[in-house]
């Protein structure tokens, strides 16, 4: 069963053929919300917002581990996550979808493993391709099939929020390699891989990031809901091909 994780202007899934929601628990604490189970396409899926239905949860204080961990026990098998970003390089702009192949972790202070208790083993995962490889493909090859344009890689920034960023810290993630910026990815990622679910992301851009493009001078707020409204149809259609 797909899971799919929806961020900012994706509270909830129109296209998923509800059949029922559970509210879970978890040894790390409660999720976002409920999970919302039904059909999407021919196949089962669950979705879970990760800021919650009512997006009333900052990217620094989501429970990742009870996100992930409530996931993991209702089923699922793959996790496809959702997340707006801020896009770096000049050929990016507003409405772009990329499926990211890298990460640059920049938060801290976020409950980052599930190895962390007094009488756990110390436990190391392998996270050089921190998304997995077929998952990714599926994605793409869905988005070919459904003739949705998308930017094959990139280099996903996660950064801690809630605030944005400065520009001379979008210049900084610049030279270290990043193409979007955002604040959800991890530890989601990483989570992901500690309890072996395939994990791949859809990252929408939703507008320039600070100091480059349209946001030279500043973050117009008032352009992001138009963005992400028009864009999340095709990142619905995306889904559903999958």
């Amino acid at each position: 069963m797909l899971a799919i994780i929806g961020g900012s202007g994706l509270t909830q899934l129109s296209n998923l053929d509800v059949s029922h929601r559970e509210v879970a628990r978890t040894p790390y604490g409660r999720p976002s919300g409920a999970l919302t189970f039904g059909r999407l396409g021919k196949r089962k899926a669950v979705f879970l917002a990760r800021h919650g239905h009512n997006h009333d949860i900052p990217p620094h204080r989501v429970n990742y581990r009870a996100n992930l961990w409530a996931l993991k026990e209702a089923g699922a098998s793959a996790i496809v996550s959702v997340a707006s970003v801020g896009a770096i390089p000049a050929h990016l702009n507003p409405g772009d979808i990329v499926i990211p192949h890298q990460i640059l972790d920049y938060t801290w202070g976020r409950p980052s493993t599930y190895f962390d208790g007094d009488d756990t083993p110390v436990v190391h995962v392998d996270f050089t391709e921190p998304y997995d490889a077929t998952l990714r493909v599926d994605l793409i090859r869905a988005a070919a099939a459904a003739n949705i344009s998308l930017q094959d890689g990139g280099v996903y920034a996660a950064t801690q929020g809630p605030r944005l960023e400065t520009a001379a810290e979008i210049d900084r993630y610049a030279r270290d390699g990043a193409t979007v910026v955002g604040m959800t990815g991890m530890p989601e990622a990483v989570l992901a891989r500690e309890l072996k679910l395939p994990y791949a992301a859809i990252n929408l851009v939703a507008n320039h990031a600070a100091g480059r493009g349209a946001s030279r001078n500043g973050i117009h707020f008032e352009r992001l809901e138009e963005v992400l409204q028009e864009a999340m149809g095709r990142v619905r259609a995306l889904l559903n091909q999958l």
